[in-house]
């Protein structure tokens, strides 16, 4: 569909989209933060720009600030954050191990500085990203395992504007931010996608395919709103 991308007054970037169809102005924010304005498709684009001038205020109040890692932080299911200032360090460096992951920089620097926090979000995506492959695929083998499902191959992206997908060739993708949900959590999107191997669609089918899977789907799907798949603060 055809877009153009504008910014606010204050550096806010957002997108307007022209859709067939459309009979009103549209205004929406990503589980990412990404923000789009959808007008009808005979509108200008001024249109959405001016209806995204007009809520401005509304959009800054709804926009989260930047998280910032902080020192013994849980990253995933087996790391702690370590933000370790040293006189001898010239410069930051990373280290991952298997439980912790290890950021060192010049005591002349705070830990809340954008070096330092690139360094640490750069770090700990490694970990996400390792964790996520070495524990997911397995899951959801067991996951189908006990439910009956097949599907054809399961990979692991920096997904941050959804947990998962399924396509119709029943080939699913999984969020590496997975790991900082709740096991309970993590087990119901991969049933979520599962079942997609049999309703492609939202709709009534599908949320009756999930129900017959999981009792608990609607608390589930309630208490998975809570979150969002960016590097953020983790549970257990």
């Amino acid at each position: 569909m055809p877009s153009k991308s504008f910014s606010l007054d204050d550096g806010l970037v957002f997108t307007v989209y022209k859709r067939r169809g459309n009979r009103q102005l549209r205004l929406s924010i990503s589980p990412a933060g990404k923000v789009r304005v959808s007008i009808p498709a005979w509108a200008p684009y001024k249109m959405g720009v001016d209806f995204a001038h007009s809520r401005q205020g509304w959009l800054n109040e709804q926009i989260e600030k930047p998280v910032l890692l902080r020192n013994g932080q849980v990253i995933g299911k087996n790391h702690h954050l370590e933000l370790r200032p040293s006189p001898s360090a010239k410069k930051v460096t990373t280290r991952v191990q298997p439980t912790t992951i290890t950021v060192t920089y010049p005591t002349a620097m705070a830990a809340s500085s954008d070096q330092v926090q690139q360094a640490a979000h750069r770090a700990a995506l490694r970990s996400l990203r390792h964790q996520a492959e070495q524990l997911l695929p397995q899951r959801l083998r067991t996951v189908a395992d006990r439910h009956g499902f097949d599907y054809r191959s399961v990979r692991i992206k920096q997904l941050t504007g959804r947990w998962g997908s399924c396509d119709q060739y029943k080939n699913i993708v999984l969020s590496l931010f997975l790991m900082q949900l709740p096991w309970s959590l993590i087990d119901y999107v991969l049933l979520h996608e599962l079942t997609h191997t049999r309703v492609l669609r939202h709709g009534p089918a599908f949320w009756q395919a999930m129900a017959a899977v999981s009792a608990n789907a609607k608390d589930d799907r309630r208490s998975l709103q809570a979150y969002r798949p960016i590097l953020a603060h983790s549970p257990v």
